[in-house]
């Protein structure tokens, strides 16, 4: 269908009600925008969300004692993985640090005290660690936004890469989607931009193959497996060995790293059983008897807390590539721009996001590994900028981890 036809099956024929106002390139830039966006996500406003009635049962994780009686095992196989060239990494780059006070790409932020130190150096630093054990580069694929792109790739070809070998890296946007108001309208940030957002951590795998460089990279290189992992923790192993090898030893199709929670109701979703086959409980969702509830021993059943970092079967994801993720209907303060053409930045939320959400192709797979890591050697993600999951509390771990800062 063409633009005109697009818009009037979706009553959004407002998106170009400031045409007129526009250049020629303006015009084309616009449309090309609306032709490229998926409208589709409109059909998720006021659709409740699905009450599930499946059977939520514990999940026994790799602890951390069972992996160390094992570990020389679980080194070798991860080794030989990825000294065949069998295992990539995936970095999930698309946010910025306007949380920490920071206008630029969240990776690009400094941890350093005495020094630089920036977030994709600290993460970029531990997979060279592992390079180093292997004697070459694995692909290195990083997601980013519309918004942090070229900033981003700027960043990191400034510092080159930080001593990863660029050969083996690939950029790719994000899928983005749009935003609306409460009533379905989509919003435009600019007189010829619609609004739009990231569409969540969940569209990763999609993303990664509407990308002609990336999908020749990930189908050149004979990857079997894919270590996905998130921006802001600082101190988590990429492509850890130990951690490779343990998931292709269970036959997994996915492994999760996780860590004990340190409260009932600290703020990580929560491996479990859904019907049997495996799945994440968001600390919302949790409710107070799952989050107290105990085994004999008196440990806690629903103890084991996700970290956003994964290994994916690169076969599994091409079989659950087409298949339907949740679509979260998020409210959040959208800029926009108002019927008089002026910029309008909210006091209060206004408007939907769409995401979808990496937690969620879990329970596409019939298997997955949770394995155990020790948070304070793995886990320091940096969220706020004082206090709990801060930069604060990153750095001390950091230097408690032997890093100068």
């Amino acid at each position: 269908m063409n633009i005109n036809e697009k818009l009037k099956k979706y009553h959004q024929e407002h998106l170009l009600k400031f045409e007129n106002e526009l250049s020629l390139k303006e015009q084309s830039e616009l449309k090309k925008q609306i032709e490229s966006l998926d409208f589709s996500y409109l059909s998720y406003i006021g659709k409740p969300q699905e009450q599930s009635s499946a059977s939520i049962t514990p999940i026994d994780a790799l602890t951390c004692e069972q992996i160390e009686q094992n570990k020389q095992e679980y080194e070798n196989i991860g080794l030989n993985a990825l000294k065949s060239g069998e295992v990539g990494v995936l970095l999930l780059a698309g946010g910025m640090g306007t949380r920490l006070g920071s206008d630029n790409p969240k990776g690009m932020f400094n941890v350093g005290k005495t020094r630089d130190l920036y977030i994709f150096e600290c993460l970029i630093n531990n997979a060279l660690k592992v390079v180093k054990q292997v004697g070459k580069p694995f692909p290195f694929f990083i997601m980013t936004s519309e918004k942090n792109d070229k900033q981003t790739q700027e960043f990191l070809k400034e510092h080159n890469y930080f001593g990863y070998d660029s050969k083996y890296i690939r950029f790719f946007v994000q899928d983005m989607a749009p935003c609306t108001t409460f009533d379905g309208k989509i919003l435009l940030e600019q007189k010829g931009r619609v609004a739009t957002s990231p569409n969540g951590n969940g569209g990763w795998f999609n993303s990664l193959l509407n990308n002609a460089s990336a999908k020749q990279l990930l189908q050149e290189s004979n990857v079997k497996w894919l270590n996905v992992f998130a921006v802001d923790n600082v101190l988590q192993q990429i492509a850890d060995p130990v951690f490779v090898g343990a998931t292709l030893k269970s036959n997994c199709q996915i492994g999760a790293k996780v860590i004990r929670k340190a409260d009932p109701y600290e703020k990580v979703g929560v491996m479990c059983k859904k019907d049997g086959k495996p799945s994440i409980v968001e600390y919302i969702d949790l409710g107070e008897e799952m989050a107290l509830a105990t085994n004999e021993k008196g440990e806690r059943l629903y103890n084991f807390g996700v970290i956003l970092n994964y290994l994916f079967n690169v076969d599994l994801l091409y079989k659950i590539k087409d298949k339907s993720l949740p679509v979260h209907v998020v409210t959040k303060k959208i800029e926009y721009v108002n019927d008089e053409g002026e910029v309008v930045k909210p006091a209060e939320p206004n408007g939907h996001k769409f995401e979808m959400l990496c937690v969620d192709m879990i329970e596409l797979a019939d298997s997955c590994l949770p394995f155990e890591v020790e948070r304070e050697k793995e886990f320091a993600p940096i969220k706020n900028k004082t206090g709990v999951d801060s930069v604060e509390s990153a750095q001390a771990l950091l230097e408690k981890n032997g890093v100068t800062l």
